[in-house]
């Protein structure tokens, strides 16, 4: 007789083998945190190397041992990434990752809930509600904003980009689409604005001539009697403006836009403002800083990323939304197939009708949990620190005779290595030094010691350092300093112009 109650299970692994295999991997984690500062940021392998590493074998048609397959997944992992949780990796926004947000992100997988509608995942939608509300009040927002746990900064822009759209739009929009508009709708940001409002006008059917790229102040802020005209030109001319887009800590150089007048500027030309926020808007917590975040509080939508400066591991984005309507009016749809709607008298969450997908993971798991573990005054003291750390690269790029300080805002620097006079002939000027500290930062980047990005900054091509890192010191800071000088000292006795 066949016993219905077993199965041939290729992918199930029984409770004693979960528990070899999960130990072994905690404590291989536990291992690689204590030593990450020791590890290379980078070993730099090319990738013909890494794919040799990999190996090139087709699919298997047998499977093999989930201990063996862990392990190797392990030892493949920890020895050939580039590890943005190194205290010296200050290279983009990406934050050094907490470890309750790796535990977090082993507890939502293994109980698997999608949390694209409540019946789905009553727990996971309740905690995400929570930790929306959480991420408000955090930045100083009425609790009220609503919103979602999306990707990252540039899922949280579009759907912040769509609900403005579907706002200021006439309402035949979604029946006949752009084509059936009497006239067309453009929109505004700064010139420092992050490439997704590009990715936005392309893939959202308007074309990047809709796009109004208004010029940045010598701080790279933007210049907001230029937006204020341009929006005149085009209202006089017939376009329909709809939405302007303020920076929150751009990409660059950290710059937050005047978000009070440009909040103004939007009233008097009823325009949805939009705050991008992925990475600066956390300061905003910061008293010290609240008045450099003055009008954010008008916004209409606001994009932040946990997985930048609020540690949370990769992925981790959110939009937040002053009326919730406006999310709803965009995304949602009920088709007959959907019967999700609650039975109590009480409102459901669907998270399905808040953004672009209908299955989604828990991501707001690990937001919630570090939010708890640290609290408020918790991340203020790390993001205060982080600020203070970028400060002290700045004040010795400014105090060292090779090194020339550019910028610094929230906890972003960007500076240069400028060879002495006595080693830089006539010909040796601005490209030059663009070109130099171009090499340089290659260099650095290949060498595995620290691991740092670019900026264009007024013209010159700067060492961009963006401290988003717990795990980072200031002897962190002061070796790195010291690495970019005893390295821009080799690049340039090397270095000829033209090269």
């Amino acid at each position: 007789m066949t016993d219905t109650n077993t199965r041939v299970n290729a992918a199930g692994i029984d409770k004693e083998e979960f528990l070899r295999i999960g130990h072994a991997l905690i404590n291989r984690l536990a291992d690689f945190y204590e030593t990450i500062a020791s590890r290379p940021v980078t070993t730099a392998e090319t990738p013909k190397a890494i794919q040799e590493i990999l190996g090139n074998r087709s699919l298997p048609v047998d499977g093999s041992s989930a201990t063996a397959l862990m392990e190797r997944a392990s030892q493949l992992l920890i020895e050939h990434s580039l590890l943005n949780g190194h205290p010296k990796f200050l290279g983009f926004v990406t934050s050094s990752p907490t470890q309750i947000g790796a535990l977090a992100d082993l507890l939502a997988s293994a109980v698997n809930a999608n949390v694209g509608a409540n019946i789905l995942s009553p727990m996971a939608t309740a905690i995400e509600k929570q930790t929306v509300k959480w991420l408000a009040e955090f930045i100083g927002l009425s609790p009220a904003y609503g919103g979602l746990l999306v990707s990252g900064g540039n899922i949280a822009n579009f759907t912040g980009f769509l609900a403005a759209r579907t706002a200021k739009a006439p309402k035949t929009l979604k029946e006949e689409g752009l084509p059936g508009l009497s006239s067309n709708m453009v929109f505004y940001c700064s010139r420092a604005t992050h490439t997704w409002i590009e990715k936005a006008a392309v893939l959202f059917g308007h074309g990047t001539k809709a796009l109004r790229w208004i010029s940045s102040n010598a701080d790279n802020t933007m210049n907001t009697n230029e937006l204020d005209r341009i929006i005149r030109e085009d209202l006089a001319s017939g376009y329909q403006p709809f939405l302007v887009c303020g920076n929150a800590g751009d990409v660059s150089t950290g710059a937050v836009d005047d978000l009070s007048t440009i909040a103004a500027i939007c009233k008097q030309h009823n325009l949805w403002f939009h705050v991008d926020g992925a990475y600066g808007i956390p300061a905003a917590t910061l008293p010290e800083h609240e008045p450099l975040f003055k009008g954010m509080h008008e916004a209409d939508s606001i994009a932040l990323d946990p997985h930048k400066w609020l540690y949370a591991p990769l992925e981790a984005g959110c939009i937040l939304v002053k009326d919730h309507q406006h999310l709803l009016d965009t995304y949602s749809a009920h088709p007959a197939y959907y019967n999700f709607e609650g039975s109590d008298g009480v409102t459901t969450v669907n998270y399905y009708e808040y953004g672009f997908q209908n299955s989604r993971g828990f991501k707001a798991l690990k937001v919630w949990l570090g939010l708890q573990q640290a609290g408020r005054a918790g991340y203020a003291d790390l993001i205060r620190e982080d600020i203070r750390l970028s400060e002290h690269m700045y004040d010795f790029a400014v105090a060292h005779p090779e090194l020339e300080a550019v910028s610094q805002q929230l906890s972003i620097a960007t500076f240069r290595y400028v060879p002495p006079k006595t080693a830089m002939s006539p010909d040796h000027g601005e490209a030059y030094l663009n070109a130099l500290n171009e090499r340089l930062l290659n260099e650095l980047q290949q060498g595995g010691e620290l691991f740092l990005s670019d900026a264009i900054v007024q013209g010159k091509y700067c060492l961009r350092a963006c401290v988003v890192n717990y795990r980072t010191s200031m002897q962190d800071i002061d070796e790195v300093m010291e690495i970019v000088v005893r390295e821009g000292r080799k690049v340039s006795e090397l270095f000829m112009p033209g090269l």
